[in-house]
């Protein structure tokens, strides 16, 4: 197969879709790798490097895109990137088209086969592509929360571990995933009150067992949810429906009744977020203030350290890159489940239930196109 890797174009997008060890590993099966010029020079990885590996360096966009019969990208497809879509081609990427109807569109209308990281699923409900991008999200939430908080971003002026006489900065976390529990980690590390929410008791114990002391766990409802938000200084949303849009579980009201100067990361942003007050932002304008309250919604928050999410994301990617290469679509997903649960089209239709019901689209199961 002939596997193309452009260079991401999303604003201050500095990930690539694969390290050069993952294109040693395609070409050692026979396949043909295009990398575009510099699409890995965000992450400190050079064209030699990826020459070195066996890669052919393309000297475009649409040189990769023609040629290619299955792409790997890091984000989704921008705008401008629309008309580089064809019938037919692969592409294996971070999608979250729940929050995107546009992209959902033209995926359907140009019959691609889009198969979302985000939504491959093993049978015991983990997502073991959108894991290690949520660990790094997770973990950022945290420094970014602490900048935010910062008098000359519109925060209160508040340290997250407070100072000696000084009572340290209550983190409030809703979802206890793996976004969630590393911001938990993270947040309590830096030694700030940290409660952390979810409606899973499994998960809460999971965490009050290797933390101790070190926080407080909440089971979800909205009556808990509110009294915690309101007591928050830093609130980090989590919250993830596996392909379908993210639940508003942080209404206006709460947003106007939390304390002038606090802080909200919105995690969960690129599924359109968990914060009724939430809109998208990116890391050359990352925040805003509304209700008083100081708001960052970037949609691609492991972008700012570009090199560790590269080398993690190609971990996690690679062996269902070589299946996909090595088999095609439909022999990898009839003989790999948790694949087949990541297809979201498939010739012109919407496989994947959740993001069929965010836009009233048809729901076609994938069994029925095999």
């Amino acid at each position: 197969m002939i596997i193309g890797v452009p260079k991401e174009i999303k604003a201050e997008e500095n990930r690539v879709a694969i390290t050069p060890a993952g294109v040693s590993a395609l070409v050692a099966h026979g396949h043909r790798v295009l990398v575009q010029r510099g699409a890995g020079a965000g992450s400190g990885l050079s064209d030699a490097q990826y020459r070195d590996a066996g890669a052919r360096i393309m000297p475009s966009p649409r040189r990769v895109w023609d040629q290619a019969e299955m792409i790997l990208k890091v984000k989704e497809p921008v705008p401008s990137e629309y008309r580089l879509l064809r019938n037919g081609l692969v592409l294996f990427t971070y999608l979250h088209l729940a929050a995107n109807a546009p992209l959902t569109r033209t995926l359907i209308s140009k019959k691609v086969q889009a198969i979302g990281y985000e939504t491959i699923e093993l049978d015991d409900g983990a997502l073991p592509l959108l894991a290690p991008m949520s660990e790094v999200a997770g973990r950022l939430s945290i420094q970014v929360g602490a900048w935010c908080l910062q008098k000359p971003n519109g925060g209160a002026g508040i340290l997250l571990n407070g100072a000696s006489g000084v009572r340290p900065a209550k983190v409030v976390i809703i979802g206890a995933g793996m976004a969630g529990a590393s911001a938990c980690q993270v947040a309590a590390g830096v030694g700030a009150r940290v409660s952390i929410i979810d409606r899973i008791p499994a998960k809460l114990r999971y965490l009050h067992d290797i933390l101790g002391g070190h926080l407080t766990t909440v089971m979800s409802n909205p009556a808990n949810i509110e009294e915690e938000v309101l007591s928050a200084d830093l609130l980090i949303g989590t919250v993830l429906v596996p392909g379908a849009k993210a639940p508003r579980l942080v209404t206006r009201k709460m947003v106007r009744a939390m304390r002038p100067g606090s802080a909200i990361v919105d995690v969960s942003i690129d599924q359109g977020g968990c914060v009724e007050t939430a809109r998208p932002t990116s890391l050359d304008d990352p925040i805003y203030v509304t209700e008083g309250v100081v708001h960052y919604c970037v949609t691609n928050m492991p972008a700012i350290v570009p090199r560790t999410s590269t080398f993690a994301l190609t971990n996690a990617t690679l062996s269902y890159a070589l299946e996909l290469a090595d088999k095609g679509l439909r022999r990898a997903v009839r003989e790999d489940p948790p694949l087949q649960r990541g297809v979201n089209t498939l010739d012109g239709h919407v496989t994947h239930r959740g993001v069929a019901e965010a836009f009233n689209l048809t729901h076609t199961p994938i069994e029925d196109l095999m």
